[in-house]
């Protein structure tokens, strides 16, 4: 939100006067409401107000304003198909005009599909149609906005070209009259304007289908704050769409064999949401929540909440002074980097998904602010989403199944993900996988582009009988937006290669069982440890500010020597045991290549292939694998929260029956090895030195 000039010449004027405070000068039609007593204001003794804004640190008072903001919002809507019914099945004058109007607009586009059809066109004209459905839904008002918003996330109900349209409503609607906002306000909070504000915008500053925002300054405290106030009539307006909505979502289910998905349960889902954002003193209660979970990190900003301030269509929030995260020269102007606050948006995102399950469900450009201390600022919490505990783990999980292109476990991974219910046949779905994440997953990771990914994705779910669920398809879009805004920055730029040190992070790091199962699948492939893996896993996770070497290290020593870690023991064991193999006969190698020829003639028998019988191939796989070690070893050990103390419970938990007995198994096996290629070395007959190393 930019900042903009408090008065505008001819709509509205304000003055501060020496000893009369605020005076105000209305257009016609604007009424004040009645003069009752605001928590913020009590009468003194001698009847004039006096300011009670508490402290926001004082968390008794800051609850019971919220309480008081809750019993105004008492008389809030909630969504009620019954309430619905018994009230527009009265009127069916007001229903015929409102369902004549509605007919006519998506009548002739579902017309012109049916011509498409015919002509064989229906594909070439798929973006010229969703550019059409666009318009049609902004013409029918606030209730085909949040429509057409809601399709967007859905990849399972409409093709790319029809996601990639509808994202684009922004609630773009026209403003309404100031003089009904300041009523609203006046009547709300139950005082008049003049004794809130010492100035208010004239005009707002933004405006959406649901409401529209003024940018003000709180009397008692000097305070800028942004003041939201509801569209006057929207209940009605929702109301009515939702009532025929719902009958044609009768229509549909009882006539439509070929939609499978319940259509009324989908319309009430989706007007339960609506009817959430209409009361304000919930989005109050959503971004303080979200403030409480995220705001933690240093470059993150949620605006507070001022209750005495708020109502059920009127909410007052902190000003933030900042630019929309689409507006790449004004940030830039500030000596800021979009990429770098793009980055900041897709790790909160993530923390959003798979760690608290709580996540902002509208993240479009017009909701994210860069402010000048380089923070990004997020907006509007009228509209949340929850990821189930079970889904989030399974998330993870999927990515790795994804990396190992096991398909087979990707399609089950939909199961757990509640994408399909469990008697669907998966078998089917599999080679669609393969098909696109095998031509997918040729990129490396920096190179695959999340757009891509998804659209791939959504033609897979498109196809067959996925039913996406809200907080999957939000977060989709959540970082389609946020790649979309870096890629104005940098066309190169790819929101998967930032996520991935998250991923890292949480596999290395976290102590959830699924999460250990992915990290060990993805780490042990038919026996064998893939160093490799591990390696880019620590360096990815080390590019994460929350990254612990700490972590990384003691859950999975927990997990090793647990009750049911038998079979992750023998696969430890054989391959700790070649590691111990390697670091001795690496340090062998070393010696002998740094002795004089005469000596290493001398060395072992005076076998003059090397100290130990090894082949050359060997040899360089064996100095291969030590490197790699000390490597990881290196990785760890220089992490910035790093200290050798670490490594304590480590040795505690060695000296434990299960350790000791690890420990005494792994010895033995690279006692074995030793012995068996020294024995192998004196049983050959010595041969001429031939070269000087081994």
């Amino acid at each position: 939100m930019a900042a903009m000039n408090l008065v505008s010449a001819g709509v509205r004027s304000f003055n501060l006067k020496a000893g009369k405070g605020f005076s105000i000068s209305k257009p016609k039609g604007c009424k004040l409401g009645p003069r009752a007593a605001l928590v913020e204001a009590g009468p003194r003794g001698d009847g004039s107000p006096v300011a009670l804004q508490v402290s926001r640190g004082d968390l008794a008072a800051d609850l019971q304003a919220e309480a008081r903001a809750m019993a105004r919002a008492a008389n809030a809507s909630v969504y009620s198909p019954e309430l619905l019914a018994n009230k527009y099945g009265s009127r069916p004058v007001q229903a015929a005009k409102r369902t004549l109007e509605i007919l006519v607009a998506l009548g002739s586009f579902a017309l012109q599909l049916l011509v498409d059809q015919r002509n064989g066109t229906l594909d070439r004209n798929k973006r010229k149609r969703a550019i059409k459905l666009k318009g049609i839904f902004t013409r029918l008002g606030p209730t085909f906005v949040k429509l057409g918003q809601g399709l967007s996330t859905r990849p399972d109900l409409c093709p790319p070209e029809y996601l990639e349209e509808l994202a684009e409503l922004q609630d773009a609607l026209p403003t309404f009259a100031d003089a009904d906002a300041f009523s609203c306000i006046e009547t709300e909070l139950g005082m008049p304007i003049e004794s809130l504000f010492s100035s208010i915008s004239p005009s707002p500053i933004a405006a959406a289908s649901l409401g529209q925002v003024y940018k003000a300054q709180l009397k008692y405290s000097g305070q800028t704050v942004a003041v939201k106030v509801q569209r006057p009539g929207i209940e009605e307006a929702i109301g009515l769409d939702f009532y025929l909505i719902r009958g044609l979502g009768f229509f549909i289910n009882k006539y439509v064999d070929i939609i499978t998905t319940d259509v009324i349960a989908l319309i009430d889902e989706f007007a339960r949401r609506v009817y959430q954002e209409l009361n304000y003193v919930q989005e109050g209660q959503n971004a303080r929540k979200f403030k409480k979970l995220y705001a933690d990190k240093e470059d993150i900003l949620v605006p507070d909440i001022y209750w005495n301030y708020t109502s059920g269509k009127v909410l007052t929030m902190e000003w933030v002074n900042g630019v929309k995260l689409n507006q790449q020269a004004a940030i830039e102007s500030q000596g800021l980097k979009v990429l770098d606050l793009v980055t900041t948006g897709i790790q909160c995102s993530l923390r959003q998904l798979l760690e608290y399950g709580y996540f902002h469900a509208d993240p479009h450009p017009g909701n994210l602010l860069a402010t000048p201390e380089g923070k990004l600022a997020f907006l509007d919490f009228g509209m949340m989403s929850e990821t189930p505990e079970d889904a989030r783990s399974a998330i993870v999980g999927h990515v790795v199944h994804m990396v190992n292109r096991d398909y087979e476990a990707m399609a089950r991974d939909y199961y757990a993900l509640d994408f399909l219910s469990t008697d669907v046949d998966v078998s089917p779905i599999v080679p669609a996988l393969r098909d696109f994440f095998d031509d997918a997953l040729n990129y490396t990771v920096s190179e695959l582009n999340f757009k891509t990914l998804v659209d791939g994705l959504g033609n897979v779910l498109y196809q067959y009988p996925f039913n996406v669920p809200a907080y999957y398809a939000l977060i989709l879009r959540s970082l389609t937006v946020l790649e979309g805004l870096a890629l104005y920055a940098d066309p190169n730029f790819k929101v998967l290669a930032a996520s991935y040190p998250y991923f890292a992070k949480r596999l290395l790091t976290d102590p959830n069982p699924y999460l250990r199962d992915a990290l060990i699948e993805l780490l042990f492939k038919d026996g064998r440890f893939r160093w490799n893996r591990l390696e880019d896993l620590l360096i990815e996770g080390r590019k994460d500010r929350d990254f612990s070497a700490k972590d990384a290290l003691q859950p999975v020593l927990r997990l090793l020597l647990g009750p049911d870690g038998e079979e992750l023991r023998n696969l430890t064991i054989k391959e700790a045991v070649r590691v111990t193999e390697a670091i001795v006969l690496g340090s062998v190698a070393d010696t002998y290549n740094s002795a004089p020829s005469f000596i290493q003639t001398l060395m072992i028998n005076g076998n003059g292939n090397g100290a130990l019988a090894i082949s050359t191939a060997d040899l360089e796989a064996t100095m291969e694998l030590r490197n790699q070690v000390f490597r990881i070893w290196g990785l760890l050990s220089s992490s910035e929260n790093f200290d050798p103390a670490l490594l304590q419970p480590i040795l505690q938990v060695l000296q434990q029956p299960e350790g000791r007995s690890l420990g005494g198994r792994v010895v033995g096996g690279v006692t074995q090895r030793l012995a068996a290629r020294l024995l192998q070395q004196l049983l050959r007959t010595p041969t001429v030195p031939t070269s000087s190393s081994l």
